[in-house]
């Protein structure tokens, strides 16, 4: 390929004016440029030296009065180039300057974390609960065998939004185009039907703690839900995340009152039960499709763009390229948060398993159903701490889910996007949030089973993970998306054997939902 057409390949969104011309405006985040690149960088913007289609006709317009000078990939440290004028990470500079580990994991924590507490949503819960409740310590190995799966997606994710400064769906409509649309049509459905019936489950939740009929919550806690995201700014949504994610702490305490047998703990997590039961078979297949979940995918890509721009790294050109240090933290970032997640899993398995196995109460259907049965068996305490739990999980992951599905939808339609914007600067996206929460709310409504609800949002999250992991692959090795910031050889074998048994899992996912 010729210098001529690798400009005409190059993204004509990704580098603004140049030459000192006034911009109209920028065409991912609609600020208004101001200056042109020349007169903030004193020379024409490029990325992985290549110069977009837009730079080019400037070049023509000028008469050639606007010079493109030879390229130079690398900085003299050998960091890929990145925009002259980028806001320095506050974060990256504090990490560096303190010197106690613990606090510096705890100034590195941010979208990882946030995500991995999400993770345990009240489905999640509901999930883990039938496992331990249905199985015992059977399944006690599989949050062990998950927690390499889920960091590598993650931060492979993670990756994609600080090197390329878009979001999930962003790179794939520039990439991958014809897989998009479907996926996000997927994921628009099953995170609908999940955030209905994850209000439903707050709602029934509250009930465990005060008498308050659970229809009659239904509708406050959407609004209220809605209103945190339309009104709040990012870092107060932020900081209201963090403070949720003490919530999943609950679990743990929980687990500690069951009082189990700490060698047949032992005995199932260390040694791996395989069965050819099908009904054993199938939990552990819903044991991947809910812990390795495709919004978490889309969520935490955007969440790492929103981060750079609430830095001051407005534009997309800005936010391009990642040193080595701040993908260090973001992978401390969500190795912490999925440390989290699959402790959490394995805290309501032991929990059930060492009460509700124990005493015969196999019948679990929901995360509420687990919170009534321990009850009577580990006291009131533990049903408190499943109720407290499954709310606080619960205010967390619904807006997740519905921003998750915003974000999708707003970046393959090259609409504004992002929970920094005001609802008049992004009004498509915050449309698509009011409208997943509100049909979300009527689910409980209409008379159908939360249950079915989530079955059908399982099996959509389980079809539709396997090909987007493929593409998460895909594009983390692809040069011309992600420069030098590809995938070393550990991330590629962890996530593409993660890839292979995600798709075995769909496969089991489909077999036990026909002939269940």
């Amino acid at each position: 390929m010729g210098p001529a057409d690798r400009l005409r390949a190059a993204d004509p969104e990704r580098l603004g004016p140049l030459c000192g011309s006034p911009s109209a405006g920028d065409g991912e985040t609609g600020q208004a440029g101001g200056h042109g690149a020349l007169a903030e960088t004193g020379r024409p913007l490029r990325v992985d030296g290549l110069y977009s289609a837009d730079a080019v006709a400037r070049l023509v317009q000028s008469g050639g009065a606007c010079d493109l000078p030879e390229p130079s990939p690398t900085t003299s440290a050998g960091e890929p180039w990145v925009h002259g004028g980028r806001p320095v990470d506050p974060k990256a500079a504090g990490l560096r300057a303190e010197k106690n580990p613990l606090k510096r994991l705890g100034k590195a924590l941010g979208p990882g974390l946030i995500t991995g507490a999400s993770d345990d949503d009240p489905s999640g819960i509901g999930t883990y609960a039938q496992a331990g409740a249905q199985h015992g310590f059977a399944t006690l190995w599989m949050p062990l065998v998950m927690l390499p799966m889920v960091t590598a997606v993650q931060y492979m994710c993670a990756k994609i939004g600080m090197v390329t400064g878009r979001g999930l769906a962003g790179v794939l409509r520039e990439h991958y185009p014809r897989a998009l649309y479907p996926a996000v049509i997927a994921l628009v459905i099953a995170n609908t039907l999940n955030a209905g019936a994850d209000i439903g489950a707050i709602a029934a939740a509250i009930n465990l703690l005060v008498p308050i009929w659970p229809i009659v919550l239904v509708v406050p806690i959407s609004l209220g839900i809605v209103g945190l995201q339309l009104f709040g700014d990012y870092r107060l949504i932020e900081k209201v995340f963090k403070w949720l994610t003490l919530a999943v702490l609950a679990y743990i305490g929980a687990a500690l009152l069951s009082r189990p047998n700490v060698a047949n703990v032992l005995a199932g997590t260390l040694v791996p039960t395989i069965r050819l039961d099908p009904k054993y078979i199938g939990i552990l297949v819903a044991l991947l499709g809910t812990t390795i979940s495709p919004y978490l995918f889309f969520w935490q890509a955007s969440e790492e763009v929103e981060e750079e721009i609430g830095m001051g790294r407005i534009h997309l050109r800005q936010r391009e390229g990642a040193s080595r240090f701040e993908l260090k933290y973001a992978l401390w970032d969500t190795l912490a948060g999925m440390v989290l997640a699959v402790a959490v899993a394995y805290s309501i398995i032991l929990a059930t398993g060492a009460t509700l196995f124990a005493a015969g109460k196999t019948n679990i259907a929901s995360a509420t159903d687990a919170a009534q049965a321990l009850r009577p068996i580990a006291g009131d305490a533990s049903e408190l701490l499943f109720a407290v739990g499954l709310i606080g999980v619960g205010v967390l992951a619904v807006p997740i889910l519905t921003g998750a599905a915003a974000y999708g939808v707003s970046e393959a339609f090259r609409w504004r996007s992002g929970l920094n914007r005001k609802l008049s600067g992004a009004p498509q996206f915050y449309l698509v949030i009011i409208a997943a929460t509100f049909v979300g709310m009527a689910i409980n409504f209409l008379g159908i089973n939360p249950i079915t609800a989530l079955v059908l949002s399982a099996v959509l999250n389980g079809l539709v993970a396997p090909p987007l992991l493929v593409l998460v692959m895909l594009v983390s090795n692809d040069k011309a998306v992600m420069g030098r910031r590809t995938n070393g050889r550990l991330l590629n074998v962890v996530g593409w054997l993660t890839t292979i048994v995600m798709s075995v899992a769909a496969v089991g996912l489909i077999v036990t939902t026909i002939f269940d």
